[in-house]
């Protein structure tokens, strides 16, 4: 579903990723863990078009994105949820959905997501009405998550989505992503640095540090060691 090849990349004439290659099979959750600073949203940013790459390429379902826009990228099926601020505060949990999939054109589809999204999180339909901006940190970050689903996506690629909740609300957030997953054929490219949590639902993990992937194992593999602080 997504290759990424050599790729390098930053801000401006800053260069933060260097050389990183990894890839994404089609209802697959591959996990991205490093420490802050060590390029996985610089990463993600430059794979959904939103900065430009300083070199390598970057396919998409078979399809070289790398030049292509951010707004070209969702409707082609990539979904990213950032770390922060990652619902429209001032809307309602209803019109976040509703804008979530204000990209597609099929009613009937767009009843079918939001039936899915209200199925996999009851809390949503229960504070339709509410301004997403009040709500709890994890209420909000099922918001994030419904709203991108509403969009339909092939990818979903997800920045720390455990930060600052409470280890209940990861766990609940984690084993929808993975029923997605094997449910939809969802692919997910999930950046943590819980990896305990992360591990649980993972099938690979590439380790990157000071913008290089310094490390590729299964979950299997990962699960096996004995610590992880030689990795971070």
């Amino acid at each position: 579903m997504l290759s990424v090849q050599h790729l390098r990349c930053g801000y401006g004439r800053k260069q933060v990723v260097f050389d990183v290659d990894f890839d994404v099979k089609p209802g697959e959750i591959v996990g991205i863990f490093g420490h802050n600073g060590s390029g996985k949203s610089t990463t993600i940013r430059t794979i959904l078009g939103i900065n430009p790459t300083l070199g390598g390429k970057i396919f998409f379902d078979g399809k070289d994105t790398t030049k292509a826009s951010s707004r070209a990228n969702v409707r082609a099926g990539m979904a990213m949820i950032p770390s922060e601020r990652f619902v429209f505060a001032d809307l309602t949990v209803q019109d976040n959905l509703l804008l979530g999939g204000a990209n597609d054109p099929d009613a009937n589809r767009r009843a079918q997501r939001m039936k899915l999204v209200l199925e996999l999180f009851p809390i949503l339909a229960e504070r339709s009405g509410q301004l997403a901006g009040t709500m709890s940190g994890g209420q909000q970050r099922m918001v994030s998550l419904g709203l991108a689903l509403m969009a339909s996506p092939r990818l979903l690629m997800l920045d720390e989505p455990s930060l600052g909740l409470a280890p209940a609300v990861v766990q609940q957030i984690f084993d929808t992503v993975r029923k997605l997953a094997d449910s939809e054929g969802l692919s997910v490219l999930l950046l943590e640095q819980n990896v305990g949590q992360a591990l649980r639902i993972v099938d690979r993990v590439y380790v990157m540090r000071s913008g290089r992937v310094i490390l590729h194992e299964t979950a299997e593999q990962m699960r096996a060691r004995e610590s992880f602080w030689d990795l971070f």
